[in-house]
């Protein structure tokens, strides 16, 4: 590990046998909006014109399968008590923690990557055609990373959960990176005009600001980015 990352020791992390209730109903929400966005040109239906019909049924079926899920404690984070407690453990990974992330990485590359695109392909063109691109490529681009997930090549989607104290910084890297990039690209493109000026300056801010949070999940500036050198008891969130 790089000497300018700093690292968690595990035996200094606190140790809980339950999850309190309040902690699982605050995880339910985070996994109501991975599954929710899944439908990508329906989500871009919803930032560009607003809540339909359409997003009503599906948010219902969503909060119905996620809030069954979560009872039977079905859900990371949503568990009666914590699943991983040793990081060096050789522990089999549960499917439904394989198929909760290989969606969260899902939702957090494949939107980021074709916003870029759509940035990309406004300054090349003069057009956007943002709409075109999720209409085409979004099922593609999310179809590969789930096949990637299915194939237990995803951090923290791995058949065994023993590299958890690296993996999960990989995670939340992405995760705050996009949490901050992805609604401030949303409020300039509301805010903004097109024209090349505008669509180089959003550009040009989104890949910044993705490679600023990159930069400080990296060096472990950001919570849940430092990596937890692995040999004793801890919780992994």
């Amino acid at each position: 590990m790089h000497a300018e990352i700093p690292v968690e020791l595990a035996s200094a992390r606190k140790l809980r046998d339950r999850n309190t209730v309040v902690y699982r109903l605050a995880h339910w929400p985070i996994w109501i909006f991975v599954f929710f966005i899944a439908p990508g040109p329906l989500t871009f239906d919803l930032f560009a014109r607003g809540f339909d019909h359409r997003m009503a049924l599906w948010l219902g079926a969503v909060l119905l399968a996620t809030g069954i899920a979560g009872l039977r404690g079905r859900l990371p984070g949503v568990e009666p008590r914590p699943y991983i407690i040793r990081f060096v453990e050789d522990k089999p990974n549960p499917l439904y923690r394989r198929v909760c992330y290989t969606f969260a990485w899902s939702a957090a590359l494949t939107f980021v990557t074709l916003n870029l695109a759509g940035l990309i392909g406004a300054l090349a063109t003069g057009r956007w055609q943002l709409r075109q691109i999720y209409d085409v490529a979004y099922f593609p681009l999310a179809g590969l990373i789930w096949v990637l997930g299915a194939l237990g090549k995803l951090p923290r989607v791995k058949p065994s959960t023993k590299g958890e104290g690296h993996e999960r910084r990989y995670f939340y890297g992405t995760v705050w990176a996009v949490c901050v990039a992805q609604p401030l690209l949303w409020l300039m493109w509301k805010l903004f005009p097109a024209g090349f000026a505008y669509d180089l300056g959003k550009l040009v801010i989104f890949a910044g600001v993705l490679a600023l949070m990159g930069r400080l999940a990296y060096r472990g500036r950001l919570p849940r980015t430092r990596p937890i050198v692995p040999g004793e008891l801890a919780i992994s969130d």
